[in-house]
């Protein structure tokens, strides 16, 4: 008998994917649930015949009727930054008092998991779910997810091609991976039944670093693409008087001295083998992003 499977955040980019993938590999659409807070944004999910379960993170007794009768629960990381924490932790009780037997956890690769990370306001709330997930006694496997090459665009701004990359990342490298890969990994996971009480290294097999990404984006549009590394100060500048918000400021910090610390580079991956073929690379993403 196939394993009842649910998805959280599954009206996102990540929980859709992930669908889409279990679908299209052979999964029958009656054993996958989805957890959605507002069935009117998953009319798409219900066309394909997936089960709605409605709940919210911020409602534990909702979460613990929505996980009835599940198998494994692929817990994708919460957008809500403040009360993220919190919402996991409600999800992991609310999976053991259900239940469930599985959990796979998006998390994220790091090195320093200290408050000294400059990237320690988005960090705690997964090491926090983490360390629940091994405490709570249920069978779990922890993605660590790489940065994803989706973000690089956010990171680049919209005239990258005209004005060249401004961002503050040093000579840092990070092993960017794509979301879809991700995604297509987790289905894969979820329909095998070997992967227990496993942490995978969700990195590409190659780090680059943000001058390999304007070299690659010249190549790609036959044009010059620059980069420059400011100095925080003066980055935090320029995006505010631009008008980006402070606290996209903050994140793009972040992430800037993140990736020039190392955080995000890795020496090894365990994606390729979860996929079963190599993932999408650097050139390839901006080639289809960029490409004439």
């Amino acid at each position: 008998m196939s394993a009842k499977i649910l998805v959280t955040g599954a009206t996102g980019n990540f929980g859709r994917l992930t669908i889409d993938f279990l679908l299209n590999k052979g999964i029958a659409a009656n054993t996958i649930s989805a957890l959605v807070r507002d069935e009117a944004k998953a009319l798409d999910l219900k066309q394909k015949e997936i089960n709605l379960r409605i709940g919210d993170y911020d409602n534990y007794d909702s979460l613990l009727a929505a996980f009835q009768g599940i198998d494994k629960l692929l817990l994708v990381s919460g957008t809500d930054l403040v009360n993220r924490g919190k919402q996991q932790l409600n999800a992991v009780k609310a999976a053991k008092e259900a239940g469930v037997k599985h959990i796979l956890y998006t998390s994220f690769e790091r090195k320093n998991e200290t408050e000294t990370s400059p990237i320690a306001f988005l960090a705690q709330s997964h090491i926090d779910t983490d360390n629940a997930i091994k405490a709570s006694g249920i069978s779990y496997t922890i993605f660590r997810n790489n940065l994803y090459l989706d973000v690089l665009p956010m990171f680049l701004g919209e005239k990258v091609l005209e004005q060249g990359i401004f961002f503050p990342a040093g000579e840092g490298q990070a092993a960017y991976v794509s979301r879809n890969d991700l995604a297509e990994a987790a289905a894969n996971v979820l329909i095998s039944g070997k992967h227990e009480n496993k942490e995978y290294a969700m990195n590409n097999v190659e780090n680059y670093s943000m001058k390999n990404v304007a070299d690659t984006l010249s190549e790609i549009t036959n044009s010059t693409v620059s980069y420059t590394s400011p100095g925080v100060e003066v980055y935090s500048d320029v995006l505010t008087k631009a008008g980006v918000p402070g606290e996209y400021v903050g994140m793009f910090v972040g992430f800037g001295e993140a990736i020039k610390q190392g955080e995000f580079q890795a020496e090894s991956s365990d994606l390729e083998k979860l996929l079963g073929r190599k993932p999408v690379s650097l050139s390839d993403f901006l080639k289809q992003l960029y490409g004439k």
